[in-house]
C-alpha cells in the first residue's frame, strides 16, 4: 500500500483481490473523528443495487463506534458505482406550482402527505429565507420550497440530474461539495437529503456548510439509521447500506459526533415513518435464497405503490418511528 496523507491506496494486485473493476481504485481510510487505529469488522458485502463488481467491508471504529466503508473507492474513482441508471440523479418531473412527483396529485395522496409526513423534508420551523440544497438531483424539493417562497439554490454532482434542475429555472452548481469553491452569499437553511453518507470527508464538508450558513442559521440533513432493527435483522442485505456509495453508515450517536467535530450541534432527531427499506430488505433476503421466488418481486414491489404502501403500512411504521427503529432519520443543528 502507498501512504498519501494517512490514507493508504490500494494497491492493482489487492484491488483484483477486492474482486473490483481494473479502473476504481481503493483507499484505507482511518476514522474521520481521529480515533486511535484499531477497527472491528461489522460486515461485508457487494452492490446490490446494479449489481457491479466487488466485496467491501464496513468495519466500526472501536473507540467512537462510527461505522464506515473500508476501504473504499476513490474520490475519483466513485463515479464507476453511479452508473447512467442510478435512481437519485434520474430527472423527475413535478408539477407547476406543487412540487410533487407526477401522477401524486389526487385528493387523496395530498391529504396523505400532509398527514403522516413520512418524508424526509421535515424542516426545523424557519420562515422563507435562502436555501440551499446540497444533492439537488433534478430540482423537485427546490421547486417545492420556492413555491412556498424560499430563494433556492442547488448543488448536484451529477450534470445529468444538475440541467434537469436549471431547466425549471433553478441556479445549481455541479460538483462535489467538498472541492466546491466558498459561496459569498449565505443562507437561512442547508439541506442534504441523503447526502452525507454518500461524502468522503462529511467532517470537512460539515465546516464548509458552516461558513455558509447565517447566524442562527440551521442545517437538516437525512441519513439511514444503522441503529434500526432493520440493520440488525438484514446485515448485507439491508436496502439502505448499498455499498460502496454509503461511505458512512450512522447511528444517532455518531452522527451527533460527526456533526460536533464539524462545527454543528444536533437539535433534535426525526425518525421517519415509513418502511420502504424493510421491504426493500426482504426482497433482498428471498431473493438471495430462491433467485426465481416470485414472492421476492411482490415485496419488493411494495414500496413503490408510492403513497398507497406508505399509508397501509404507517401504524407499524408509527410505532417503530417511536420506538426510534425505523430504517431513515432526518435531524435538524445548528451552527456551534
Amino acid at each position: 500500500m502507498k501512504m498519501h496523507d494517512s490514507v493508504s491506496v490500494i494497491t492493482q494486485g489487492e484491488e483484483m483481490a477486492c474482486g473490483v473493476a481494473a479502473a476504481v481504485r481503493l483507499e484505507d481510510v482511518p476514522c474521520p473523528l481521529g480515533c486511535a487505529s484499531g477497527d472491528e469488522i461489522v460486515l461485508t458485502g457487494r452492490d446490490r443495487l446494479h449489481d457491479l463488481p466487488g466485496e467491501f467491508t464496513v468495519v466500526k471504529c472501536r473507540q467512537c463506534g462510527l461505522m464506515r466503508t473500508n476501504p473504499r473507492p476513490t474520490q475519483e474513482a466513485m463515479g464507476y458505482y453511479y452508473p447512467g441508471e442510478y435512481g437519485p440523479h434520474q430527472e423527475v418531473a413535478v408539477s407547476d406550482v406543487g412540487g410533487t412527483a407526477a401522477g401524486g396529485q389526487s385528493l387523496a395522496g395530498r391529504m396523505a402527505r400532509r398527514v403522516i409526513r413520512f418524508h424526509s423534508e421535515s424542516l426545523p420551523p424557519v420562515p422563507p429565507g435562502r436555501l440551499l440544497e446540497v444533492g439537488c438531483g433534478s430540482g423537485r424539493f427546490l421547486h417545492k420550497m420556492a413555491g412556498l417562497g424560499w430563494e433556492v439554490r442547488g448543488m448536484e454532482f451529477s450534470e445529468h440530474a444538475a440541467a434537469a434542475a436549471r431547466r425549471l429555472g433553478y441556479p445549481v452548481d455541479t460538483g462535489a461539495l467538498e472541492t466546491a469553491a466558498e459561496h459569498t452569499q449565505h443562507y437561512d437553511l442547508i439541506v442534504g437529503w441523503m447526502v452525507l453518507e454518500h461524502l468522503h470527508h462529511p467532517v470537512e464538508a460539515l465546516m464548509k456548510l458552516g461558513r455558509w450558513v447565517k447566524p442562527g442559521g440551521w442545517l437538516a440533513v437525512s441519513v439511514p439509521n444503522a441503529a434500526a432493527l432493520e440493520f440488525r435483522l438484514f446485515k448485507d442485505r439491508w436496502y439502505a447500506l448499498q455499498l460502496p456509495t454509503h461511505l458512512f453508515h450512522f447511528t444517532p450517536r455518531t452522527l451527533a459526533l460527526v456533526l460536533e467535530r464539524g462545527g454543528w450541534h444536533m437539535e433534535k432527531v426525526y425518525h421517519q415513518r415509513i418502511l420502504t427499506n424493510f421491504f426493500y430488505s426482504l426482497g433482498y433476503t428471498l431473493k438471495a435464497r430462491n433467485p426465481d421466488s416470485r414472492w421476492a418481486e411482490r415485496v419488493a414491489a411494495g414500496p413503490g405503490m408510492g403513497v398507497k404502501f406508505n399509508v397501509a403500512m404507517y401504524p407499524l411504521a408509527w410505532l417503530l418511528s417511536h420506538l426510534g427503529q425505523t430504517g431513515r432519520m432526518t435531524v435538524w443543528a445548528r451552527r456551534t
